[in-house]
């Protein structure tokens, strides 16, 4: 019998038999499919609600192991949380922990910041002092700051190579961004696939708005949004040195013109994509511009150079240009607008001629010029060398490289007007003779101290000496370098010349001897301090004990390098007579250990820099000497010295530990 249940309370009812069971269904098959569907299905319910607590269950586990992340808020948010942050120390700790906090870091102006830092402290409620701390007088913390020392607030960066990326360059902004953050920036050159873009550029702008010098070198990857964006952050960039950055236009210079109005200084090299609308609003926007300095840019011309030039009348006071194609015309400008140039360097400029240097002295502009410098111009001849002596009062420096087209004439024509000059520097400019030179010394002001003669093919022996040889009492530093035809007698002449040099540079003069050496030094009344006779071969011990007896007590720095026969005895001389000498150079030359050792005793040697670099007859006996050398050297090279170990230059480290050791 079939057993029925109450709904209510789950208890017995009735029990019916087998053959009742059809009185209340159709068939007792289908009952029992009801019953078996029933309790399938109940089953996997059950199965499922399982399931479903187990992962639930899971899921708060997983969260109780996981502590909450800031890394779970949207960028907003997090921008709110780290520009809240209290100093310094942990926003650099905060740019450590990812490139998206970094980069929302570097998003962050320092207005922002300020303001928020700002707002912090004015809501958090006044700190109670602490009892536990030790009691300080007010007195003692007057002098306390008194005697600290002044911490320069100037921040300097400077990215070289593989090094200059942006993440580095972001990172360094957020760091200096405590400290009033960056006021100078160097980039030099970038890394191959990871350079520095705008990105960097953004950083900088919106973490150091004190910013005022930026220099930009090989960094192909920044464009002008990049320069946009530092003009638009950094308004006190007085700074800029923009070279070979081909993405740069005219459209950066502009962004810069406009943002930067305090700009004094600008250098643009090899930018191909900067053009006289770039300089033309530099010139219109930038009145305080001092220096300027162009090089190498071929769509730049006389439109960008005048109008530039034209625009800072007043304040200009240096100016080079090198490899451009401009014309008579800017050199014309530069000479009528330039009062207040005081520094003009001219390099390179193929096209200029004759008449561009001439209109430029005769335009009277240049009162006020001190220094020029003009290399490989085809332009600058006798003519226009008198011309800029006479309309140049104020000239006391002058250089000439590669310049051919001038001769003794044009030098003795300019020395009758320039009266004012101090410097005379001549390189390459094969006109030019001994005659021409010493009828300049002959006609030279009183305050010219320094004559300059570097690869002049024309510098070589006269034929006939005067007889009355004029004296150039003024003349303190002399240099004649690497001057093939220069030989004893020329040199005897210029010493007799010339009684009161203090500096005397004759490097790579071959074929001068002792007989044209020893006359110098004897003629000279005033004591030689500097002496370079580096390459003179032909030197011997003989001209150097006569330099050094006469001159001993004022002689502080003698470079002897390649001169092969100067040996011991030399330094013998050095060691008795010198009282004053700091730096020896005895590169390549035939000492000894006898001679350092000889050097090494004088008790009355002080020497700062010695170089026995390429002396090969200095052994492993010199390191003891060289190790009693004493605390006032700072400086020695012992390099391609093979007869010194790797061992005995360890030894000799440890000995001199505060000297600057090359090997």
């Amino acid at each position: 019998m079939v057993a029925f249940y109450g709904l209510g309370d789950g208890g017995c009812l009735v029990s019916a038999p087998a053959e009742l069971a059809g009185m209340f269904c159709r068939g007792g098959v289908v009952v029992q499919q009801q019953q078996r569907k029933r309790s399938l299905v109940a089953a996997s319910a059950v199965a499922a609600a399982d399931c479903v607590v187990r992962a639930a269950k899971r899921q708060r586990q997983r969260q109780q192991r996981q502590p909450p992340s800031l890394d779970a808020l949207p960028d907003e948010c997090l921008f709110e949380v780290l520009r809240r942050l209290p100093g310094g120390r942990e926003r650099g700790a905060s740019a450590c922990v990812s490139r998206r906090w970094l980069a929302l870091l570097c998003s962050i102006r320092a207005s922002e910041l300020n303001q928020a830092t700002a707002a912090a402290a004015a809501a958090a409620p006044p700190s109670l002092p602490d009892l536990n701390e030790e009691f300080v007088m007010e007195e003692d913390d007057e002098e306390e700051k008194e005697s600290s020392p002044v911490v320069d607030p100037c921040v300097e960066r400077v990215l070289e190579g593989k090094e200059a990326t942006d993440v580095r360059l972001a990172a360094m902004a957020v760091v200096a961004g405590s400290r009033r953050g960056l006021e100078k920036l160097a980039v030099r050159g970038s890394h191959p696939t990871r350079g520095v873009t705008d990105r960097g550029l953004l950083a900088v702008a919106r973490g150091s708005p004190n910013l005022c010098s930026l220099a930009l070198w090989d960094v192909p990857l920044v464009t002008d949004a990049g320069l946009a964006e530092i003009a638009a952050g950094c308004p006190s960039l007085e700074r800029l040195d923009i070279t070979r950055c081909p993405l740069i236009t005219d459209k950066g210079l502009a962004a810069v013109a406009h943002g930067c109005p305090n700009l004094l200084s600008l250098t643009v090299e090899s930018c191909s994509g900067v053009g006289n609308d770039g300089l033309r609003a530099i010139g219109r926007s930038c009145s305080k511009i001092q220096a300027l300095n162009i090089k190498n840019c071929t769509r730049i011309g006389d439109q960008g150079i005048s109008s530039l030039v034209c625009s800072a009348t007043a304040s200009l006071t240096k100016i080079r240009l090198q490899g451009l194609n401009i014309t008579d015309a800017s050199l014309a400008v530069i000479g009528y607008y330039g009062k207040a140039v005081t520094d003009l360097t001219l390099v390179r400029l193929p096209v200029v001629a004759e008449r561009g240097f001439w209109v430029m002295a005769n335009a009277a502009g240049l009162q006020n010029l001190r220094c020029m410098s003009v290399t490989s111009c085809p332009g600058v001849t006798n003519l226009a060398l008198a011309a800029i002596a006479k309309f140049c009062p104020s000239l006391r420096q002058l250089s000439f490289r590669k310049c051919g087209h001038m001769t003794d004439a044009g030098l003795k024509a300019f020395t009758e007007s320039a009266r004012l000059l101090e410097s005379l520097q001549l390189e390459e400019c094969n006109g030019v003779t001994l005659v021409g030179i010493l009828d300049f010394l002959v006609n030279c002001g009183p305050k010219f101290r320094s004559l300059s003669l570097v690869k002049c093919m024309g510098i070589k022996d006269i034929c006939s000496t005067p007889a009355q040889l004029p004296l150039c009492k003024s003349l303190q530093f002399l240099t004649i370098k690497d001057c093939p035809d220069f030989t004893d007698a020329s040199l005897a002449v210029v010493g007799m010349v010339c009684p009161y040099l203090e500096q005397v540079d004759l490097s790579g003069l071959r074929e001068v001897t002792d007989r044209g050496l020893l006359p110098l030094i004897n003629s000279s009344e005033g004591g030689l301090v500097k002496v370079d006779l580096s390459g003179c071969k032909n030197i011997t011990d003989a001209a150097v004990s006569t330099l050094v007896k006469g001159h001993g007590k004022s002689l502080k720095q003698v470079s002897l390098e390649g001169c092969s026969k100067i040996t011991d005895a030399s330094l013998f001389a050095i060691s008795e007579n010198c009282t004053e000498l700091a730096e020896l150079d005895l590169s390549k030359c035939m000492v000894s250990d006898n001679g350092v050792a000889t050097l090494a005793s004088a008790k009355h040697l002080k020497l700062r820099v010695l170089s026995l670099s390429g002396c090969s007859k200095v052994t492993p006996k010199s390191v003891s000497f060289l190790g009693n050398m004493g605390q006032s050297l700072e400086g020695l090279n012992l390099q391609f010295c093979n007869m010194i170990g790797n061992h005995n230059i360890a030894s000799l480290e440890k000995q001199l530990w505060w000297c600057d050791i090359l090997a």
